[in-house]
Formats: structure tokens, sequence, C-alpha cells
């Protein structure tokens, strides 16, 4: 089974310290790392690593390009047994660039980045090939017009769709009118919504199947055609929150194959709440082991 990610690609130099710096502050990391980031991007390398065993594998399609730093992230994708497909292999100019400061006592994250607004790919650069042998296909929305074409023709040819509404861009309602599940942030906030029920309100009328509302440690929103209500998240204490998110996104893609959409939420909100007990997006992927027992219903994780 093989799964499609597309969306951004970040350089993400990642701090663990006491706390992030105020202004004209200088701080010492305990501890720093440089690997490749982004919403899509940490979702492939969650979904690689849960599918490893049984053969998934994942591919990103993403902007990175021929600038020297790019080579950093080449190596950290194939490391974690992820196929990228460069949707602009010529652009020489650098990579985005994110700043995380994760905070050691609590797991918080301070972010600054940058986004995907100057990338941006056009439909016509791509062809349906870009599915062939996909069973899945998660968009992030940073690279608006491919998502929008390849959610189009994956819809036609019966692969899922889901969405990552991280947060609102211009244009989504383009991708989320082809999806068959969105997964949204509390801080996804269309045009005229101030509420959960005001979001999901917006995605029934673009006709969503199934939608999920995450709300960090929070109780998971839930709503499809055959029921709704709200998926309890394993309390945990946390290391590290960042990439959380994207990491549950890669989950539910993998357990979305061969489960129902709220054995999914669930099956990936342990695994995303697993992974906040390391730090960095990577840790985790070393020690985690997962036990996908269909007949008692229930995931075990375990150190290898």
């Amino acid at each position: 089974m093989n799964g499609l990610f597309i969306g951004l690609t970040t350089l993400d130099c990642l701090y663990q310290a006491d706390h992030p710096p105020a202004a004209n502050e200088k701080v010492v990391a305990a501890k720093s790392l440089l690997v490749a980031g982004g919403p899509a991007t940490n979702a492939a390398v969650a979904f690689a690593h849960l599918g490893r065993a049984s053969g998934h594998k994942a591919m990103l399609a993403s902007v990175l390009g021929e600038h020297s730093l790019t080579s950093l992230l080449r190596e950290d994708l194939r490391g974690q047994g992820v196929t990228l497909l460069d949707l602009d292999p010529a652009k020489l100019s650098p990579p985005p660039v994110s700043s995380i400061v994760v905070t050691a006592a609590t797991g918080d994250r301070s972010v600054i980045s940058h986004n995907a607004a100057g990338m941006q790919v056009k439909a016509e650069q791509i062809s349906p090939d870009i599915l062939t042998d996909v069973d899945i296909v998660l968009i992030d929305g940073h690279q608006m017009a491919v998502g929008a074409q390849v959610a189009q023709w994956a819809k036609a040819s019966d692969i899922p769709v889901v969405v990552d509404a991280g947060s609102w861009k211009p244009g989504f309602e383009t991708v989320l009118a082809w999806a068959d599940v969105a997964i949204a942030s509390a801080n996804f906030l269309p045009p005229h919504c101030l509420t959960t029920a005001d979001v999901q309100a917006y995605l029934k009328a673009l006709n969503v199947p199934k939608i999920a509302i995450t709300r960090g440690a929070q109780p998971i929103d839930y709503a499809d055609a055959e029921s709704s209500g709200e998926i309890e998240i394993p309390s945990v204490r946390a290391v590290d929150t960042l990439g959380a998110g994207d990491i549950f996104h890669g989950a539910f893609c993998h357990f979305y194959l061969a489960h129902t959409f709220t054995e999914s939420l669930l099956k990936a909100s342990r695994s995303a709440s697993f992974a906040c007990q390391y730090w960095g997006t990577r840790d985790w992927t070393k020690i985690y082991q997962m036990v996908d027992v269909k007949d008692e219903g229930k995931d075990e994780a375990s150190e290898k």
C-alpha cells in the first residue's frame, strides 16, 4: 500500500532549551537537530515508519530544487524511507527554514517559519501518472493548485483523499471539495467561521463526508454519515509536541487503509501521543513498535 503526501518541506532547525529567547536574549540549547519538516513531510515519515513492516511506501510531492541545503533534506528523507517527487527540481533558491525552540519542562514549542507562498507549482506541471500505484493521498494545502488537481484525479479513481486543514489558506475550498476526510485543527477557521460548529457546518456544506477536528490534548470532535462525537486523547507527559499533528495525519492514513474512520482516529491519536513523549520529530521512530491487534481492537507500543 502506498501513500502520496503533497505539500510543504522545510529545513527544521530544532532546539531544546529552558525557554524560548525573549527580545535581545541569548539562550543555550541543551539539544539541537537539523531535519526535514513541514506538515506533509512529517506525515509521510510517520506513514513510512508505521508501514515499514507491511511494505507501505510513502511518496512526498514537494518543492526542493538544487540549492546546497536541500542535500540535507534529501538525505534525511531517504533515511526515513520516503521517496521524493520534486515538483520543481530546477529551483535554485534555498528551501523554507523553520526555527523551533522546545521548552524542556513542558514540551511546548515556539516556531518561526517561512511557508511555500513563493514556491507554488502550477497544476499543468503534473500528470495523472503521479497517482500510479497510490492507495491514499494526503494534502496539506501548501501546494494548492497541485493539491486540487491531484484530489480531483484521485476522486475519479476512488483513491481516498485526506486533507490536513491546519490553518485556513486562500483557495482551500478547491481542495476540500474533493476530500473524503478533512482533519482540521482548532486553528482552522475558514471565512466567517468562529466556532467548531461553524467549521463543521462549512465542511459539510462542501460535502466532505468525514470530518475530524483536533484540539491538542483535548478530545477529537468527529462526524460522518453514521455518527458524531468525541474521541479521548491518551494522557501522556509531553516532552515535545512539535509535529504531533503531522504525525497524527500520517498515522491516520496508515490505519485508514485497513480500519474504519473512528478506529483510525483513535489509533492515530495513540501514535501521536506516543511521539510526544520523545524529543524532536525522529526519536519516536527509533523505539516505536506498533502491534495492531484487530481481534482485540487495541494497539500496543513497546520498545524494541
